[in-house]
């Protein structure tokens, strides 16, 4: 039996672990432990090209050079391609180990876009060409639902992102169930394809405290603690009674929970380096059948009970598809997606446009 939690885990459970990061370096350490895929976001790819810095801004260099009517936003977005491919590269054997299922990097769609399905899935195809175990995030907002249909039929394996509720979660498994159907009616290929639903357990944390403070209720913030995990439960329960063929997948780790909580079923969970080498460290052994483990009235029933924000998020029906966009967590999650993106277009300028001051 292996020491590392991570490992251990692996060899018990059909739980898989991918890493949040498309770091190489961090991606090269976090295979030796198990990992089987990996993600990028605008967040992600900032931080991976601001790690090393001396390679980056000498790509950038060369790009513009060599394409000199480029944007600095368009260089960009090539950093991020050139970063995603060389990620993918790492993982092909785990694709190839898991026909297709695992052994993917994922890329995320312009969220610029978040309002236009149909550019959404158009970006969505072209990302999937960039490596053959590329899988693509497009978020799970009110306009975009549509995309997960038209990008899965056309042979995407996608990562539903930006994602909180239970109710999110059942319209993006609905609509690749949809996608997946018309290419089977067609006879075309769906063996290697490996959709996945993100909740983003740490920012459902974020908003329920968030939206406790701003409503003046007084709860045991250990409780609010339990938020993420108790929507990913309650919607691992019901993709299991339906059959879905879309698996969940933590991310946005805030405490040891967002994994340790949900082991056990067909699922993925993708902790950030720093959290994975932290469990390493911890020697935490988990239960692993978690995730089929009801959540304690104790915790579940003051947050039911006192906080509406929390059980949009938690029962089935809590949103309807109109009000994805404008949840609080969504708009939080996206306002911060959008300034990454600002924050690269900079990154890229002052290397294209040196500031002369300096």
């Amino acid at each position: 039996m292996s020491d590392s939690p991570f490992l251990y885990m692996k060899e018990n459970s059909q739980t898989v672990l991918w890493n949040d990061s498309a770091d190489p370096k961090e991606l090269k350490d976090a295979l030796t432990w198990g990992i089987v895929g990996a993600t990028c976001n605008p967040v992600i790819a900032l931080s991976a090209i601001k790690a090393d810095k001396e390679h980056w801004v000498s790509r950038i260099k060369d790009y513009s050079h060599a394409h000199p009517t480029a944007t600095d936003d368009q260089i960009g977005w090539a950093m991020v391609k050139e970063l995603s491919i060389n990620a993918a590269k790492l993982l092909e054997p785990e694709f190839e180990k898991y026909n297709g299922k695992n052994g993917r990097l994922s890329i995320q769609t312009d969220p610029r876009n978040f309002r236009d399905a149909e550019a959404l899935a158009a970006q969505a195809v072209g990302f999937s060409h960039l490596a053959k175990n590329m899988i693509v995030k497009i978020p799970v907002t009110t306009e975009a639902i549509a995309a997960f249909e038209e990008a899965t039929y056309r042979g995407v394996s996608i990562n539903a992102t930006v994602s909180f509720s239970v109710a999110q979660t059942i319209a993006v498994a609905e609509a690749v169930e949809r996608g997946l159907k018309r290419r089977e009616a067609e006879g075309l290929d769906i063996s290697m394809m490996g959709p996945v639903c993100t909740i983003m357990v740490g920012r459902v944390d974020d908003w329920v405290k968030v939206s406790a403070e701003k409503a003046g209720v007084s709860i045991d913030p250990g409780v609010m603690e339990w938020a993420g995990v108790a929507v990913f439960k309650n919607a691992h329960k019901i993709y299991k009674e339906r059959g879905y063929r879309t698996r969940l997948l933590s991310a946005a780790f805030r405490n040891h929970m967002h994994w340790s909580e949900l082991i056990g079923g067909d699922a993925v969970i993708s902790p950030p380096y720093a959290w994975q080498v932290r469990i390493n460290k911890s020697g935490i052994k988990p239960h692993l059948n978690s995730v089929e483990e009801p959540i304690a009235p104790r915790i579940l029933d003051p947050m039911l009970e006192n906080l509406p924000e929390f059980r949009k998020m938690y029962d089935a029906d809590g949103l309807k598809v109109e009000e994805f966009t404008n949840l609080g967590a969504t708009l939080r999650t996206l306002r911060g997606f959008l300034q990454s993106v600002n924050d690269l277009e900079s990154f890229v300028r002052d290397v294209t446009v040196p500031n002369p001051d300096k």
